[in-house]
């Protein structure tokens, strides 16, 4: 076909997705009849058709890049592009492998500020729309929120899953879903990672925990369905994962390849669930998991690559029949048992429709291309994944409006009411689970003077400074006289010294604490504080689980994570500034004995 006679067909194909009202926003998505779909996957089928392969195979792949700008990026970011992509810039990696998708990451420099990354995303849509094939971007981050946020201040900051899990609120879960969408949508971000939907039923789970809703299928399942209600209707795409549930695993499928020995009725007791209700909710995509569940593929492939897990329960069983995406393929976990020029075949082959992020770009498309052409893949099969990728693309609107304004970031991004919403829901989270003698909420007139020891979790991007720095300023603003003594981790003896001599003529000491175990550091430091005589209060800042090893404390709460607004909560409720709400989402197992439980799910002490 001449060149401009096909530029001329795609761009009216192009025009004739918007004319079809593609842009419709997804909470209108429920109004639209079959005859609606017919006349919209017509219009797409017909920009699909004026695709060459190479476009059709970069439409399928989500990739990272380094650098703050599309075409302008710092030169370690150029360096780094070339070492591991073989291109300078974003433009040029969209220019070269006809890419569907750009994942953002905080370690890749893409998420400065906020007007920044506006400006990036627009860079990103205009390198797409300047193809041949004139589709724009799907831009993705994780935006988990807690522990798992790429986007930092000044944008809102919610607590995280398990912390509303404790919360309890179906309500509060939707609203910072709606906001959270929001603030993404205005920077350009269209497709957010969340929310975990996997059930965290092992305590020793290193890599979901406190990013899992908690334990109870029910309560997970309420959850996860109210948070895809709430991105979804701030017009993003939410993402429900890991399918078809990471959350007893004891290795992290960063590192190895986890196995979950789940009988198929436990799986669908304890797993499914979420992944049924997120459906239910209207779910934009599902992300895979790279774990194998020998009672679900026999063959023992990882999730990712399992056609009997992708394709016989979710798109069979379970009636899903929008986008599939990886979890990243760069992953140890689904790169164990099969070469890297192998995964993406066979991720496709299983029904996959998003790659995301594979370790070289290169060696997967071009692993892809050759399929094609030799015949182990068909078109066919690659224009059914492309269909699902643009619907989407056009629900979301970005055939119709794919830039963003900084006076749309102005509005939207952090603002006074979107802070004081996450505000008020951290303080339904923050759960109180041990207070002897009634010691809290601690008060001005008998507890004025109050150390502030403890870890201190790296998050920059994301805090007003260290865990224990913010604490101790949240007293302070409070009225309290406070001393802050970062104790880390693994607080070595001389650290121990140091704090147990900086306890003298304290009224009460708060200790943050962060994955606490049998006989670590953290857990001396605490006894040997307490030892002095001045109460101790013990905060956890990530897992639940850390109050098991400390009975010594006076009181215990957990805040489910170091993030400011949950730290800033925590210190309200244990100062009486509010009142504590959060019931534990999951059981706490007793230290002697973990076949018993110290704490049930649901349990929470209030004043």
């Amino acid at each position: 076909m001449p060149e401009l006679s096909r530029r001329t067909l795609i761009a009216a194909a192009t025009a004739t997705v918007a004319a079809a009202g593609l842009s419709a926003a997804p909470a209108q998505a429920s109004t639209e009849t079959d005859e609606d779909r017919a006349r919209s996957d017509r219009a797409l089928k017909q920009v699909i058709s004026g695709m060459s392969l190479e476009e059709k195979v970069g439409q399928l792949f989500v990739m990272r890049v380094y650098g703050h700008s599309a075409t302008d990026p710092d030169q370690a970011d150029i360096d780094a592009n070339l070492k591991e992509i073989g291109v300078r810039t974003a433009a040029e990696m969209i220019d070269r492998y006809k890419l569907g998708g750009i994942i953002y990451f905080a370690w890749a420099h893409n998420v400065r500020d906020p007007h920044q990354i506006a400006d990036l995303s627009n860079g990103i849509q205009a390198a797409g729309l300047a193809q041949d094939s004139r589709v724009p971007l799907l831009i993705s981050t994780d935006q988990e929120h807690g522990i798992v946020a790429r986007v930092g201040k000044p944008a809102t900051l919610f607590p995280g899953a398990m912390a509303l899990g404790a919360g309890g609120s179906r309500a509060d879960a939707r609203k910072a879903g709606q906001i959270a969408g929001a603030e993404l949508r205005a920077v350009g971000i269209r497709q957010d990672y969340a929310p975990d939907a996997d059930v965290n039923i092992n305590p020793a789970n290193p890599v979901i925990g406190v990013r899992s809703f908690g334990a109870d299928p029910k309560a997970v399942a309420g959850m996860v369905a109210a948070q895809v209600k709430g991105y979804q209707s701030a017009h993003i795409a939410s993402t429900a994962k890991h399918f078809p549930g990471h959350g007893d695993t004891v290795d992290d499928s960063h590192a190895k390849l986890p196995y979950i020995h789940h009988t198929r009725e436990q799986w669908e007791q304890l797993d499914k669930p979420s992944f049924e209700a997120a459906i239910a909710a209207g779910i934009d995509s599902i992300m895979t998991a790279h774990i194998v569940v020998p009672a679900l593929d026999p063959a023992e492939d990882p999730a990712t690559l399992s056609h009997p897990i992708l394709t016989g329960i979710l798109r069979e069983q379970l009636g899903y029949d929008g986008v599939v995406v990886t979890d990243s393929l760069g992953m140890q976990g689904v790169r164990t048992k099969y070469g890297d020029e192998r995964v993406p075949v066979l991720a496709l082959k299983a029904g996959v429709d998003q790659l995301l992020n594979p370790p070289s770009l290169s060696v997967a498309w071009n692993a892809v291309l050759n399929a094609v052409k030799g015949g182990e893949l068909t078109e066919e099969r690659l224009d059914e994944s492309i269909l699902r990728i643009l619907r989407l693309k056009a629900k979301l609107g970005l055939f119709d409006e794919p830039y963003v304004s900084h006076g749309q970031v102005d509005k939207t991004v952090g603002t006074h009411q979107h802070l004081a919403a996450a505000d008020r829901i951290a303080e339904r989270t923050t759960t109180l689970l041990v207070n002897k003698d009634r010691l809290l909420p601690l008060n001005r007139r008998t507890h004025k003077k109050v150390l502030v020891l403890g870890a201190n979790p790296a998050s920059p991007s994301l805090s007003d400074g260290p865990p224990t720095t913010v604490l101790g300023a949240a007293l302070t603003e409070l009225g309290f006289t406070t001393t802050v003594l970062a104790t880390g981790t693994a607080p070595s003896q001389a650290a121990i010294d140091q704090a147990v001599a900086a306890a003298a003529g304290q009224d009460a000491v708060l200790i943050g604490t962060y994955n606490v175990t049998a006989g670590s550091a953290q857990q001396k430091l605490v006894k040997a504080v307490a030892a002095t005589g001045v109460p101790v209060v013990t905060l956890s800042m990530r897992n639940p689980y850390d109050v098991a090893q400390l009975d010594v404390s006076a009181a215990h709460l957990a805040a489910y994570s170091w993030i400011d607004v949950e730290l800033r909560a925590a210190v309200r409720v244990l100062t009486g500034a509010a009142e504590p709400q959060g019931k534990l989402p999951v059981p706490v197992q007793r230290a002697d004995d973990p076949s018993k439980e110290l704490f049930p799910i649901g349990f929470g002490l209030t004043y």
